[in-house]
């Protein structure tokens, strides 16, 4: 019963073309005028604020509504459906996908995989000692576009917060990796080896979206891709940096669906010798983030 990755993120909002125009210069490819793909054929769906067919909205305003997750099998997503059918309704679209709601009242939904395959190959880098590309410069790194959703960060209440976190853990059988107890557990489902796809936020203790994170080849791609979004007119919600946890290299912009979305490379990959790990303290957000004083030196 093995979860492989974030399949579908499906928002409500309340200006569907603005919405489109945020995701295609963020780098998605449009398929229509209400869904947009990843390069690996993940979806992010646009849907009326009023649509009734929606699960309820956690918080006002435009949000995510529904998250569906990929399996690597029919056998298992039917493995799936009927553990959760003992304790909580679970209908099944035409198209094969399960529906239903997590602990905190967030849309879940469950759906045989469908990856686009990819070469995701990216440009050999140099250093002292350590020399990987000859007789070959780089050339201008062309649009940007996210090669996949690689997690989704929700807010939930403090209480309660254990009993959503097992939900996942043990329901659909991810691993938690990094537990901050003030803060929130990383969790990785069975099928990827990112540090985590799935972050439980409490701190803000309230319900709605945090962000979601779309990971690009390198480095390049995350200042390039941030360069686009701003010359496009979309507004940075944080500098340029690296996260402690994780240790990705992040972007972050300000959604009109809700939330965040995060530009993302170099995520840490962690196996079961991992562990879990667990921090009574929340380690800083960041390793690193950008710091200039040209604005002072030329005023």
């Amino acid at each position: 019963m093995t979860i492989l990755r974030i399949e579908r993120a499906v928002y409500a909002v309340d200006d569907i073309p603005t919405c489109a125009r945020f995701f295609e210069d963020f780098g998605l490819l449009r398929r229509s005028e209400t869904e947009l793909t990843t390069l690996t054929g993940q979806v992010v769906e646009l849907r009326p604020i009023d649509d009734p067919s929606l699960p309820a909205g956690l918080e006002p305003g435009p949000t995510i509504r529904e998250v569906v997750w990929g399996v690597d099998s029919q056998d298992s997503l039917d493995a799936l459906i009927d553990d959760l059918r003992t304790d909580r309704p679970v209908t099944v679209d035409e198209n094969g996908v399960a529906h239903t709601l997590d602990e905190t009242g967030f849309g879940l939904g469950l759906a045989v995989a469908a990856p686009v395959e990819l070469d995701s190959t990216t440009f050999a880098t140099n250093a002292y000692g350590n020399v990987q590309r000859w007789n070959k410069g780089l050339e201008p790194t062309p649009t940007v576009r996210p090669l996949r959703i690689c997690h989704v960060a929700l807010n939930i209440p403090k209480e309660g917060r254990e009993k959503a976190t097992d939900f996942y853990l043990d329901r659909l059988h991810f691993r938690a990796t990094d537990r901050v107890l003030k803060m929130g557990t990383f969790m990785q489902c069975e099928g990827d080896d990112d540090q985590h796809n799935l972050l439980l936020c409490h701190r803000p203790d309230r319900a709605g979206i945090n962000h979601t994170s779309y990971e690009v080849r390198n480095f390049d791609e995350v200042i390039v891709g941030g360069n686009q979004m701003i010359e496009a007119g979309w507004q940075e919600a944080r500098r340029l940096g690296r996260h402690t946890v994780g240790s990705n290299v992040f972007r972050f912009f300000h959604a009109p669906c809700g939330g965040r979305v995060e530009y993302a490379a170099d995520m840490d990959r962690v196996d079961a010798s991992y562990g879990e790990r667990v921090h009574e303290e929340t380690p800083p957000h960041h390793l690193w983030t950008l710091r200039s004083n040209r604005e002072k030196a030329e005023s």
